[in-house]
């Protein structure tokens, strides 16, 4: 079925890249039968892992719990390259059948959810030609990833116009820049600002990373030696299994240590700092930020590569305000000058939820700022849509995986009694809610006004919490109060064609 006529598809799945891909092999695995597409923008698939070019670009998750949890990840690099990466995720889809069924170029443009069809009526433009088409899908799925892919968040500093090098933002990386012997300044001191400065310190004369505030962070291991031990006698998959759940209890443990008691958090961080670095280093004044561990995201850096760059003189750090650019570099307002013939804006990401698309239900557009979410992926009053936001605190992967599987359980569970729609309604009377996210990381709080809201308690929270997701998703109740389902209209042409 290709979705172009007017019967309608199982499954539209929005972007191929990680979430997408993910979600189109659970619902290969769990309900071979249901038909389903995925449209892509780029003409590539990979998403984040392809757009993203800057050198040394990786995961700042383990791969045994950023990998799919039925596609093992054969490796024992835990902390792998984005080219490691994107081939474990091409790999994936053509291992399950869901290559072949990606349309590239394809931008979504709108959505619109008809009731007297029991459908989603689908604007499509091909990015290409600009042809436009519509697909009908009984189910949505928006993968469409977390942040424009057309721009970054880019702040403007006074005295650009007067600088005589390049600035360059990270998102847009230009594949001929030659920055060897090249001094070169990274404005950032998150994961991108972390993973780019021992990566250009092996070419380039100097880099200085010039962060406002510093970030917390943390030496892992660039391999995983249990792995790489238990590789030596048992199957890739025993290893995987027993990888996956070691490294999820990892994470867990210290996400709640640091939360629980955060002062003896920081000072055990500090401590496995300043053993990566020389005695005499001012680690207060670079790695001291001035919030509590988790109350952002911690970096982690493989093998401490970051620390091992600041040690040997190739890389530094300056903290503090940016005053303006100059022809030479920049000034920082306490006066001191950074050299620079490169400057590259690490200043993060632009959030978008879902895409760029407009969603409409029967012709009333859905703002996601008024909506709650259910169960941390769909919205209030809106049918048979669903959409991918993973952890923040942990890897990303691990709450796709577990919403996925549950969409199928809940596809199943409609498919089963008869059902052509599901819809979460809000209880009656006045909710009390809070932002989405509740994260201080800037690119979130800088989105928060315009993401969906969720409220006090069960099932209209978003859990960033695995255990607690994993017994929901896995073995809750699909039947809740709070979910409605519908029979398929008796008037539907698509469902009687169908």
């Amino acid at each position: 079925m290709n979705g172009t006529s007017e019967t309608p598809l199982d499954v539209l799945i929005i972007g191929a890249g990680l979430s997408g891909i993910g979600c189109a092999c659970r619902l290969t695995l769990d309900l071979p039968d249901k038909s389903l597409l995925i449209l892509e923008a780029r003409d590539v698939s990979g998403g984040t892992w392809d757009l993203f070019r800057y050198p040394g670009i990786r995961s700042d998750s383990d791969l045994f719990t950023f990998g799919y949890d039925f596609e093992p990840w054969k490796s024992d690099t835990a902390i792998a390259d984005g080219g490691a990466i994107l081939a474990y995720l091409r790999d994936t889809a053509q291992r399950y059948g869901v290559e072949q069924k990606i349309r590239y170029n394809h931008a979504v443009i709108a959505a619109d959810w008809e009731s007297e069809e029991a459908c989603w009526r689908v604007t499509v433009e091909h990015s290409v030609t600009g042809v436009r088409s519509v697909i009908y899908a009984r189910w949505l799925f928006s993968a469409a990833g977390y942040y424009d892919y057309a721009e970054g968040y880019r702040p403007e500093f006074p005295g650009e116009d007067e600088f005589a090098g390049k600035i360059i933002h990270p998102q847009f990386w230009p594949e001929d820049l030659d920055y060897a012997g090249k001094r070169i300044a990274v404005i950032g001191s998150g994961a991108t600002a972390v993973t780019l400065l021992p990566a250009l310190a092996a070419k380039a004369a100097h880099v200085t990373q010039v962060q406002r505030t510093p970030t917390y962070v943390v030496s892992v291991p660039a391999r995983d030696p249990l792995a790489t031990i238990l590789q030596r006698f048992l199957p890739n998959r025993w290893v995987y299994a027993i990888s996956r759940r070691r490294q999820i209890l990892r994470q867990r443990w210290f996400f709640v240590f640091c939360q629980r008691f955060p002062n003896a958090a920081r000072r055990l961080i500090r401590g496995m700092v300043r053993r990566n670095l020389p005695a005499d280093y001012p680690i207060d004044v670079h790695f001291n930020p001035p919030y509590d561990p988790w109350d952002q995201r911690l970096c982690a850096v493989p093998d401490g590569d970051l620390f091992k760059a600041l040690s040997g003189g190739k890389a530094s750090i300056v903290t503090g305000q940016i005053d303006r650019f100059t022809r030479t570099g920049i000034r920082m307002t306490s006066g001191e000058a950074v050299a620079a013939d490169i400057i590259i804006t690490a200043t993060g990401l632009k959030v978008q939820v879902f895409g760029k698309y407009s969603l409409t239900v029967d012709g009333q557009p859905v703002q996601a700022s008024e909506r709650l979410v259910y169960k941390g992926m769909m919205l209030d009053g809106v049918p048979n849509f669903s959409f991918a936001i993973g952890y923040t605190n942990s890897s990303w992967t691990l709450k796709i995986g577990l919403l996925t599987t549950y969409l199928c359980r809940l596809l199943k569970y409609m498919g089963e009694n008869g059902y052509a729609s599901a819809v979460a309604k809000r209880p009656d009377g006045q909710l009390k809610t809070r932002p989405l996210l509740d994260f201080g990381a800037g690119y979130i709080q800088r989105a928060v006004d315009g993401l969906p809201r969720q409220g006090e308690g069960y099932p209209w929270v978003m859990s960033f919490s695995y255990f607690s997701d994993a017994a929901l998703f896995k073995r809750g109740r699909i039947d809740d109060a709070d979910m409605h389902f519908s029979p398929p209209p008796s008037n539907s042409k698509r469902e009687a064609a169908a």
